[in-house]
């Protein structure tokens, strides 16, 4: 019976008034539990099918002293309005954050190809790695930034930099420009 009901309250039109339903139960079996009478099931007048395919169609049976009754509530499954603002907050903040990121790309991937050229160049000079140096100051502060307002965590942001300081050394290194010191000689 309940499917019944169900799939009538389904293909409900519109906007409707009124819709009552019969049992078919014998007079014998009236007085019994089982059997319960349904009189009417009444909707607002503001009541749309889209509500109906929005929202989710519970139905319960409600004991009451006089008989039964089926109770068929229509819920949509709309969120609430603090969800609603949490999402587009964080949608907010998302395009923030890949935003800020890519530019921390972008920076490193300047620096890294600028050290690359340089360390490749057979004859190079020292004033070259001033231009870098500045794109490398650039980085840093971008990095910076990132790990202030939240997009980056603090030892993301310090691996970042270092490795722009590694590869920048490395390049020093490479051309003679910088001498490690020796393992064993601590400074004094």
């Amino acid at each position: 019976m309940a499917a019944a009901v169900l799939s009538s309250c389904l293909a409900l039109p519109t906007k409707l008034k009124n819709i009552s339903f019969n049992s078919t139960c014998s007079a014998s079996s009236s007085s019994s539990s089982h059997c319960p009478t349904f009189r009417s099931l009444s909707f607002s007048s503001a009541l749309s099918h889209d509500v109906f395919n929005e929202g989710c169609l519970s139905m319960s049976r409600v004991r009451r002293p006089i008989g039964h009754l089926i109770v068929c509530e229509a819920a949509s499954n709309k969120k609430a309005d603090s969800a609603e603002k949490r999402a587009r907050q964080a949608e907010k903040r998302r395009i923030y954050n890949k935003a800020r990121k890519s530019e921390i790309g972008t920076r490193m991937k300047k620096v890294l190809e600028a050290l690359d050229d340089l360390r490749k160049k057979p004859d190079a000079q020292a004033e070259e790695v001033l231009p870098i140096e500045k794109l490398i100051a650039e980085a840093y502060s971008v990095i910076d930034k990132a790990v202030k307002v939240g997009t980056l965590h603090r030892n993301t942001g310090a691996r970042r930099k270092s490795r722009l300081a590694r590869r920048k050394k490395a390049v020093e290194i490479h051309h003679g420009w910088y001498t490690p010191a020796p393992a064993g000689a601590t400074a004094s």
